[in-house]
Parts: structure tokens; sequence; C-alpha cells
């Protein structure tokens, strides 16, 4: 594959998933260190905020996260979410294999409730997520303002 069978990338993934690890995000990019192919970059502890900061606006960047969420008074929601980030400054080519390329990715980093295909920071604002992740989410007892 293109570097997606990666152990370090599977680590990342598992430690993301567990709740007995404080890893919440980590993100796959291109580095020229493993001959252009897709390697994990970073990982990290400080929530969609800190990925979204950790974004390349020259490249095309696999984000996963877990987002932890209260849904009302009695209970709290962790659920995942897949970022595709095609920074405004990619070159036209790298861009163009991104749907090819995101199906790949989305069979690694399968596990998600969403994903979200973005280009500026914006569109990562936690509670524009959370409230995206409320939609898909199911019972919700609070009426949405929790």
């Amino acid at each position: 594959m293109s570097g997606l069978d990666a152990p370090e990338i599977a680590d990342a993934y598992n430690a993301v998933r567990s709740d007995n690890d404080a890893t919440n995000w980590m993100l796959i990019s291109y580095a020229a260190a493993t001959g252009n192919k897709l390697s994990l970059s970073e990982k990290g502890t400080g929530g969609i905020a800190e990925l979204a900061a950790s974004l390349d606006d020259a490249q095309v960047q696999y984000g996963y996260v877990r987002v932890e969420y209260a849904n009302d008074a009695e209970s709290t929601r962790v659920k995942f979410v897949l970022v595709v980030w095609i920074g405004e400054h990619t070159k036209v080519m790298r861009k163009a294999r991104v749907s090819v390329e995101s199906g790949d990715v989305k069979r690694i980093l399968s596990h998600h409730s969403i994903a979200i295909t973005a280009g500026d920071r914006s569109e990562l604002e936690e509670k524009d997520v959370v409230a995206r992740l409320r939609k898909v989410g199911g019972a919700d007892y609070d009426g949405g303002r929790g």
C-alpha cells in the first residue's frame, strides 16, 4: 500500500481509540523520508484544536481524532472523526489523488462517526464538529442543548 500499513500508524490509531491512553489525535502526512509515502507525522493529546494547528496548508493530510462531549447531564459520548485535509496551497496533482487515496485511508481508519473534508481550519471548530456528531449520534435527551 502507500505506507498506510506501517505499524506506527496502527499503533497510533489504537492509542486514539483506547480509553487508557491520553493520545486523542493522530496525523498522517506525506514524508520525503519515506519515499513520499504516507506516514504517521504527529500525534497528541490536545484534541481537535491541536490537530487543526498541526495541519499544513501545502499538503493533503489525514487526521483521526477522538471527541468527547456531554450529551446530557447523565452521559458523556465518545466519537471518532476522520479529517481529510486539503490545504489551500496543495499542488493540483496531489489534490487529484485524494478521492482514490482517501478510500484507502478510510479502510485503515475505519471506525469513525463522521468524515470531514476541509481546506480551512474554521471548518474544524470543536463546537461545530460536536454539533455534527450530535446529529449522527442517536438519542439526545437534552434536545441538543448539552
